[in-house]
């Protein structure tokens, strides 16, 4: 793995389970935005367990396309959340981390394949 993929990577990670771990305590402006949409307190802490579990199995290779799965549908919800409420600055940054989400599974599988 190259040093560019590999910083993409940890940047990634660290999206993920700092996004996850703010849900989980239930900061409050996570709670009122998210709150505004739907979303009750259980669902909440629930949504970030899905993103702190999905950062942390990316670190590895044999989970790594699962977790940024798991993490890329939770960035699409939140897209469709921050789209609704006009948010576009966070928007276009989500939209960013899920591009290279998707270029990290496209990398991982095409090395999955070459390795086996």
């Amino acid at each position: 793995m190259k040093v560019p993929q590999i910083v993409t990577l940890a940047v990634l990670v660290f999206l993920a389970v700092s996004s996850g771990v703010t849900k989980i305590m239930l900061v409050p402006q996570d709670v009122m935005f998210f709150g505004e949409y739907g979303f009750t307190n259980p669902l909440l802490v629930i949504f970030g367990a899905v993103q702190v579990v999905g950062g942390l199995m990316m670190m590895f290779v044999r989970t790594r396309v699962i977790g940024a799965s798991a993490v890329a549908i939770t960035f699409v919800i939140s897209v469709v959340v921050l789209v609704l409420a006009g948010s576009v600055g966070p928007t276009i940054a989500t939209l960013l981390a899920l591009v290279f989400l998707g270029l990290t599974i496209r990398r991982t599988l095409a090395e999955q394949r070459a390795g086996s």
